[in-house]
Parts: structure tokens; sequence; C-alpha cells
């Protein structure tokens, strides 16, 4: 896997706690940022859904079943 750096600017109280408690700052900060990806991601695929229960709705049965036949044929 490939790695990217990022830098953040934080208050010099905060640094010098980080400093007192032996913080590993990498790894709270990728685990919180892919925590913060996966939410979003989740938030994304909920929109999405949500978009297309109209269009599932307006899908007839036997349209359905013609297009699944029409795709087991290829």
């Amino acid at each position: 896997m490939k790695y990217e750096m990022v830098s953040a600017k934080i208050p010099k109280k905060v640094k010098d706690k980080i400093k007192e408690y032996k913080i590993n700052v990498s790894e709270v900060i990728r685990k919180s940022l892919e925590e913060e990806v996966k939410k979003r991601e989740a938030i994304k695929i909920k929109k999405e859904i949500e978009n297309n229960k109209n269009l599932i709705g307006k899908l007839k049965t036997k349209d359905v079943t013609i297009l699944i036949r029409e795709d087991r044929e290829r």
C-alpha cells in the first residue's frame, strides 16, 4: 500500500499534551481519517439508494424479467 503525507497546524498546548502523553500522532490521524472516509462513503451510498428508490419503484416485473432473460442470453 502506498502512503501519502498530510499535515495540520495545531495549537502549541495540544502539541505539548501529545508529547506529554506520548500519543502516536500518525496512528491516531490514520485511524480517524479512515473512520471519517468510511462514514462519508456510507452517507454517499445511502443518498444514492434514496435517489434510486424512485427508479426501482417505477420498474415493472415484466420489464425486469425481459432484461434478465436478455442478459442471460449474452
